[in-house]
């Protein structure tokens, strides 16, 4: 059972390419576990992970550009 959305299991199939990374056995059965406890396999939680953080990233630069234009809070 995963629990991506049907949108981030689009975003997937849609342009599906291959990503090969060479990771340290106890960070890898960190990202297992991990993986387990949601119910997903490895893939999709990594996936997963790595979508949440392309929108977080994308979301703090939005925030940031609309402080910095004075739109919306003091600027840092």
């Amino acid at each position: 059972m995963t629990h991506l959305t049907a949108r981030e299991r689009d975003r997937v199939r849609m342009a599906s390419h291959v990503l090969s990374l060479r990771v340290d056995g106890e960070l890898l059965e960190r990202i297992r576990q991990h993986a387990a406890k949601r119910g997903m396999s490895v893939q999709d939680y990594v996936v997963r992970t790595l979508i949440r953080e392309d929108f977080d990233e994308r979301f703090q630069s939005s925030v940031d550009e609309t402080k910095r234009l004075g739109i919306w809070g003091p600027a840092g």
